[in-house]
């Protein structure tokens, strides 16, 4: 999955966020890494690429090495790549040297320059929870995590957004947990769930408020603390028509390009940069003057 976003600007609070993780699971000792596919490989071929792995810099301008980021950003593209390069050139008889080499002259070597702003793409939004004037000029449409601290970290700058512009942009939610955080999918449910209620943008408050909380245990207190009906709230927890909206949302965000989060939509056009209420605004203003010309 993504969270391949402004990489260097996120890097200090990616490390600090990681050293529990690495604390539990040494990426230097660890005789596996997440999302790598070791198979096919003889006990001295894993040694040997576990080796290098340790030794290769990831392409992604994170300074970390290509097993360390796998353990400090599971969603990173650049980590996966480079250890699927260095695994295949092992598992087919390459030198260490070769499989190095092989590494450095792939496609996830080193940084892609993204533009600003991709070209449009439909996203369905129907019965999505937003908040805005349904008649705003701009939307943005945001995929998000309740488990992501960057996701959380968003959020003020968000709401910057909405008060900067409040005749002019429209806020549209859509849930994409992450594989790799364990109680995101639920915490995506219980928002689904809240909705039913006319109450998504408390409980999604909430859940960013208290990112310790988001066990199903703590979910229910919360639901109760915003005042849901909670016989009605446990009963479309895990219906199936909530883990179907659920399924719509990841599917949608899948075809749209979605790699991680949190990941904004400004009128259908995914935008590539840090989610700074600072940076965002001259973006903004730029658009409504295109659209107002």
């Amino acid at each position: 999955m993504l969270v391949i976003r402004t990489r260097v600007l996120r890097l200090a609070a990616l490390l600090s966020i990681s050293i529990l993780a690495l604390s539990a699971q040494d990426w230097q000792t660890a005789g596996t890494l997440p999302g790598v596919d070791f198979s096919g490989l003889t006990a001295a071929q894993k040694a040997t690429a576990l080796k290098l792995l340790r030794q290769q810099d990831c392409g992604c301008a994170c300074g970390m090495k290509v097993a360390e980021c796998r353990f400090a950003d599971p969603a990173c593209s650049y980590s996966l790549g480079l250890a699927a390069v260095i695994i295949d050139a092992i598992r087919h008889g390459k030198t260490e040297k070769q499989a190095l080499e092989a590494a450095s002259s792939s496609e996830y070597a080193h940084l892609k320059p993204q533009q600003l702003l991709d070209a449009p793409v439909q996203i369905p939004t129907a019965g999505a929870p937003s908040i805005g004037p349904p008649n705003a000029p701009i939307t943005l449409i945001e995929f998000s995590d309740f488990q992501c601290p960057y996701c959380a970290a968003a959020v003020p700058q968000i709401h910057a957004i909405l008060k900067a512009f409040p005749s002019d942009v429209r806020l549209i939610f859509k849930e994409y947990p992450l594989d790799f955080h364990p109680h995101a999918a639920l915490a995506a449910q219980a928002a689904i769930a809240a909705e039913r209620q006319g109450k998504f943008w408390p409980m999604h408050d909430a859940m960013y408020a208290h990112p310790d909380q988001l066990s199903r245990q703590g979910i229910l207190a919360l639901a109760k603390q915003i005042g849901l009906d909670m016989q009605r709230f446990e009963t479309d927890l895990n219906s199936p028509e909530v883990r179907e909206t659920l399924a719509r949302d990841i599917q949608d965000g899948d075809r749209a390009g979605v790699e991680g989060t949190p990941t904004l939509f400004i009128n259908g056009q995914k935008y590539n940069g840090p989610l700074e209420a600072d940076i965002l605004t001259p973006i903004l203003n730029a658009q409504l003057k295109k659209l107002r010309n």
